[in-house]
């Protein structure tokens, strides 16, 4: 109940602002982008990169009714505004307070729980920032933090196109040399895709056009890859699968569990079970067990060393019962009939046999379980009691 007047009390807010007069006349979308052309793309001096612009809230502002209209011209369409923050909530757990009458938010993929509104460009530069983008709450859509010249071409207009130039003319900053706009060769594509990038990511999200998805995983791997390990964005299976190759293929095969399994911002563990359902099926299409080694790993780092000390015994049991629920039911189904299993062991089959190793001791582990009627997991029963038919030389005939 409480948490539906909070929606409630959010979108009557939403609405609110977006009734008021636009913030951003045309004066002050110029006096904002006559300051970025006067700044450049950036500075260097004595062959390092040297600030000439600090970003502010304005320069925000300023981009969007660029982003919204170029929105608009692409067919998006914008959500409700309950809609809106639902998604927002459910996608990057950001819950749009209705007492805050501030007009953006920051996603810091590099911390989920902060609620910092800080500005940074996702740039190459040698600034180490967060990734982020940003909730536009009156437009209802999410952006990057942009330069105008990086959205919009203005050369369009001759004036502005001779006041850079002015402006260049007319630099004497002592030994600091500034990079303008019109000379980077090609800043036509760049803004071209900033464009894209925007609208797949809007469309995908906010309109569920899965049209997109293709270019997003072709075109925006970074972020999709972000979204999904950082923010547990496990919906669409073609996302999951791009980034569970990675792990599949790299040679620390068990930190795919970090993938599975999290923190959320009140510190409890949240389980993305999707992962483990595409996971499947991902094997079943190579039909190549390996694909499911790290699962295993997961597990002997889980029980054996102090790596994920962060979590406690209970959430580490409850985690090697969703392991197993998956692995161990494809290990009995199919080791004996297909190459490259293990010949020996599953997971709960190794804990039962011998769990000298294991910081918790089978009998322990199986009762934890038994009494939290199996959290609900539809294989986990059977899978302990075949474990049970395992002796010193692994798995029953």
């Amino acid at each position: 109940m409480i948490k539906k007047i909070t929606i409630f009390l959010a979108v009557l807010l939403l609405n609110k602002f977006q009734s008021q007069s636009p913030e951003n006349s045309e004066n002050s979308f110029m006096v904002i982008l006559k300051s970025q052309l006067i700044a450049g793309v950036s500075g260097e001096k004595n062959e390092t990169d040297y600030p000439t612009y600090k970003f502010t809230l304005k320069d925000l502002e300023a981009t969007e009714s660029i982003i919204a209209k170029e929105l608009d011209d692409n067919g998006y369409k914008k959500p409700s505004t309950e809609e809106f923050i639902n998604k927002i909530n459910m996608i990057f757990k950001r819950i749009i307070a209705p007492k805050s009458e501030s007009k953006y938010l920051q996603v810091n993929f590099e911390d989920k729980c902060s609620k910092d509104l800080k500005l940074y460009k996702n740039s190459n530069s040698i600034d180490v920032n967060p990734y982020s983008t940003y909730i536009f709450k009156n437009g209802r859509f999410i952006s990057d933090l942009y330069s105008i010249p990086e959205i919009m071409d203005y050369t369009k207009n001759p004036e502005l196109f001779r006041f850079e130039k002015d402006a260049e003319n007319n630099n004497h900053i002592k030994d600091v040399k500034i990079y303008y706009w019109k000379d980077i060769a090609d800043l036509k594509n760049i803004r071209k895709q900033n464009i894209q990038r925007i609208v797949a990511r809007n469309m995908y999200l906010f309109n569920n056009n899965k049209t997109y998805i293709i270019w997003l995983l072709s075109h925006d791997k970074n972020f999709i890859k972000l979204l999904v390990k950082n923010f547990g964005y496990d919906d669409e299976p073609k996302f999951n699968e791009m980034i569970i190759n990675e792990y599949v293929q790299s040679k620390d095969k068990y930190k795919i569990g970090e993938l599975i399994f999290a923190k959320n911002c009140n510190k409890e563990l949240e389980i993305h079970d999707r992962i483990l359902q595409s996971l499947t099926e991902i094997y079943q299409k190579s039909s190549n067990p390996k694909d499911l080694f790290g699962l295993m790993d997961f597990c002997s780092k889980l029980l054996e060393t102090d790596e994920y000390n962060n979590y406690s015994e209970k959430e580490k049991i409850k985690m090697v019962a969703y392991l197993a629920n998956t692995y161990d039911l494809l290990f009995k189904k199919n080791h004996r009939n297909q190459e490259g299993w293990d010949p020996r062991w599953n997971i709960l089959g190794a804990y039962f046999e011998d769990d000298s190793r294991s910081r918790v001791k089978w009998s322990q582990m199986k009762e934890e379980m038994q009494k939290n009627n199996y959290y609900n997991l539809p294989n986990l029963k059977e899978v302990i009691n075949y474990a049970e038919e395992f002796d010193s030389v692994g798995a029953p005939d």
